[in-house]
């Protein structure tokens, strides 16, 4: 018979854990805290051991401890012994409590002094209101406050981010504020000045809103706030600025003086510079507000009309003025970019398309784009064989005028007489430019026939001229 001794069951105590902080405020930035223990005996810890540090609930309950942290099986042997760990990013409350637990011998240690702990999860200035500072509310009414999701520009609104609760405040002084409600929002019927933070309870951080002050009004009109999403001035090269106002039950925007078609909401988008106004319906009276929006796009301008001609031996030379802060230029023909033009300053003898986008690079970084073209000019005296007896003038560039031979236009000392069928003289020069008729002649849909007389020295020319659409 074999006999086969008992082994011993080694017991360890664990002592309750010596914290390394007070609070505990973390962040993305920050989230390493430590704390010591000691257990005793040394000996009693088998090789496989594993100490796990436990989170209890926010109100100090471990029945559904949070494990935070957990050393490998055998290094932690010598006590005391001091362990790091992070917050979950849930966490949130006052009264947090902390123990330590092994698994080689099983034991638990008491849980530490109750201490705060928040995860600042968002912990930047957001916005309410649409940024717009102030409110109203007709009497015996309410004005609604709402933290903005998206918000305006590079708002971080916390709604993003479900885990998170808010507290509002109204202002008692300039550096004293009361709380008055939880929520995503709240319902004034209180005039004053009124913000919202994250609840991060005594923690700082600078999760907060922007100030609103809310009127009552009484009778009359109140001041409705207008603001814009770029600030003002803006910059265009950002995109489209948001215009927002105060809320109420209906909108109408005005640009100018004359109101904009269908801008009826509380928002408006526009990358013009002008002023604006706004009237909101609040339900039993009215508020009006105004901006002068002023837009940062440069002022620029070129020397050239949109529709050039040129002949084939002469060249154009194409100046840009701006008042853009470190300017680049880029120059294109056909929607090609033309090498090497760069300036502010371009020659060409080539016909076609033209483009030149000027940007500032510096502060706002913006474009403008000014756009031509360059045609071969027409030969105003081209050799023809025989005087026309047909006209088309409906500018398509073909027989839109009665040309002539050279021998009897201008420097030729003939003279051209031109008349109705009626005998009423429309045209007499001894200078003709080949350019009748220039104006209109209130043609009709029965084509028109005039009469010429030419005559150059001892030469008389006589024929008629059919002008038709």
């Amino acid at each position: 018979m074999l006999t086969i001794p008992k082994q011993g069951n080694a017991q360890i105590v664990i002592g309750t854990p010596n914290l390394g902080f007070s609070q505990a405020c973390a962040s993305e930035s920050f989230n390493t805290y430590n704390l010591t223990f000691v257990f005793s005996p040394e000996s009693g810890l088998q090789a496989s051991n594993q100490f796990t540090v436990e989170l209890s609930d926010a109100d100090g309950d471990f029945s559904n401890a949070t494990a935070i942290f957990t050393s490998a099986a055998g290094s932690v042997t010598t006590s005391p012994a001091t362990l790091s760990f992070s917050f979950p990013e849930t966490t949130a409350g006052e009264n947090y409590r902390i123990r330590i637990k092994s698994s080689a011998p099983v034991a638990t240690s008491t849980g530490s002094t109750p201490f705060a702990a928040y995860y600042k999860i968002q912990d930047e200035p957001f916005s309410i209101n649409n940024l717009v500072s102030t409110g109203a509310f007709c009497s015996g009414g309410s004005y609604v406050l709402t933290i903005d999701n998206p918000g305006s520009g590079n708002n971080d609104s916390p709604l993003n981010y479900p885990s998170l609760t808010f507290n509002w405040f109204k202002e008692t002084g300039p550096t004293t504020s009361v709380f008055v409600a939880e929520g995503e929002t709240l319902s004034v019927s209180e005039p004053g000045t009124y913000f919202a933070e994250t609840n991060y309870g005594t923690c700082t951080s600078d999760s907060f809103s922007n100030r609103v002050t809310i009127s009552e009004v009484a009778s009359g009109e109140a001041d409705a706030g207008i603001s814009s999403s770029l600030g003002n001035p803006f910059c265009p090269g950002d995109g489209l600025t948001t215009l927002s106002t105060i809320s109420g039950s209906s909108y109408q925007w005005f640009k100018d003086g004359t109101a904009i078609p269908n801008a009826t909401e509380q928002m408006y988008d526009t990358e013009e510079s002008g002023t604006y106004a706004v009237q909101v319906d609040l339900g039993s009276c009215f508020a009006y507000g105004a901006i002068e929006l002023v837009s940062e796009l440069f002022d620029a301008s070129i020397d050239v009309d949109e529709y050039n001609t040129i002949s084939e031996e002469e060249t154009l030379t194409i100046n840009v003025s701006s008042t853009a802060t470190n300017p680049s230029y880029e120059w294109y023909l056909n929607n090609n970019l033309i090498s090497g033009a760069i300036t502010e300053t371009y020659e060409t003898s080539q016909f076609g398309s033209y483009k030149v986008i000027v940007t500032e690079n510096t502060g706002c970084v913006v474009s403008r784009e000014f756009t031509f073209e360059i045609e071969e000019a027409l030969d105003p005296f081209p050799e023809v064989d025989n005087i026309p007896n047909i006209v088309s003038p409906n500018g398509d560039g073909f027989n839109d005028t009665w040309i002539i031979p050279t021998k009897y236009v201008s420097g030729t000392n003939t003279e051209v007489t031109i008349m109705t069928n009626r005998g009423k003289i429309v045209l007499q020069t001894d200078n003709y430019l080949n350019n009748w008729p220039e104006n209109d002649l209130g043609l009709t849909s029965i084509n028109q026939v005039f009469y010429y007389v030419i005559k150059s020295g001892n030469e008389t020319k006589k024929g008629s001229i059919t002008v038709i659409r």
